[in-house]
């Protein structure tokens, strides 16, 4: 045999085993993804079944993954037990009030780091990343001496306003313009257009991605927040859906878990909504500011 008929039989081998190689790489990172799924979604199986289960099959041990008696009537016995309603009302209106003023103020900030020139910009802007470096426990006291002062504890105001300014949202904005064509801002200047003009009609419709980023987790952030609306309300008609738990929890007095945990269903099931329509939103900004 020549060399050159061993070099001809070793590749379809050599082919082969690449192909083969390739193979158990795809079926190891197939394996690896789906333990993750399982690991993160495990929690959130275990809190909608047992939401379905009776007390006996919550308590059960070995525990029952699949309840067998599918118990409906824990939603209508968590929603009559406490004004859900009104919890959501609440959450409702300070969440998208809240992320509205938030977002705007976030994007107004980053278009003026980005594009707008004046003295002590980059000083300025290492105050800002030094404020994300605040605990946000330390700001409580500070911030309910401020409210009650204004008269807005146990109020939607109260609830509201100090949450206004999000550094975080203000950082990503800004390194997302930074990659942004200057020439095109440039044009548009040239056009005659001011810089509320280009923000809105120009860098904003190039940002959507990572605007919608940034209003999700805003969003998210308020919808569960917990400290804040236990320390600034006082009255049932100003809780929010959280703190609504908590009051469901008090009021069944440890009796019916399965009631509770179909509030705690209810709570998540806006933001499990919200992500499921935005995920590719969310994907695009992440991956465009990983990319640039």
């Amino acid at each position: 045999m020549t060399v050159a008929d061993s070099l001809t039989d070793a590749g379809p081998v050599a082919t082969a085993g690449r192909s083969g190689a390739r193979r158990a790489r795809r079926f190891g990172l197939y394996a690896l993804l789906v333990l993750v799924a399982v690991i993160a979604g495990g929690p959130l199986y275990w809190l909608i079944s047992s939401a379905l289960k009776t007390n006996p099959q919550i308590y059960s041990y070995p525990p029952h993954w699949i309840p067998t008696d599918l118990r409906w009537s824990n939603f209508s016995d968590a929603w009559s037990a406490a004004p859900f309603g009104r919890f959501f009302l609440n959450s409702l209106i300070v969440s998208v009030i809240g992320t509205a003023i938030e977002l705007t103020a976030a994007l107004l900030c980053a278009y003026a780091f980005v594009f707008l020139p004046f003295p002590g910009k980059k000083v300025l802007f290492l105050f800002l990343l030094g404020a994300m470096m605040v605990p946000g426990h330390v700001t409580l006291l500070p911030n309910f001496l401020t409210i009650a002062q204004l008269g807005w504890v146990n109020s939607y105001a109260g609830l509201i306003a100090p949450g206004l300014g999000s550094v975080f949202g203000t950082f990503l904005l800004r390194q997302h313009m930074l990659t942004l064509p200057q020439e095109i801002t440039d044009a548009a200047k040239i056009d005659g257009a001011g810089h509320l003009r280009i923000l809105f009609r120009v860098v904003l419709p190039m940002s959507r991605p990572m605007v919608i980023t940034v209003a999700l987790v805003v969003l998210v952030g308020k919808w569960n927040d917990f400290i804040w609306p236990l320390i600034v309300t006082s009255s049932a008609d100003m809780r929010t859906l959280p703190i609504g738990l908590l009051f469901l929890k008090n009021t069944e007095t440890f009796a019916n878990w399965g009631a509770i945990l179909a509030g705690a269903v209810m709570v998540i099931v806006p933001v499990l909504v919200m992500f499921f329509f935005a995920q590719r939103y969310i994907i695009a900004g992440l991956t465009q500011g990983a990319g640039k």
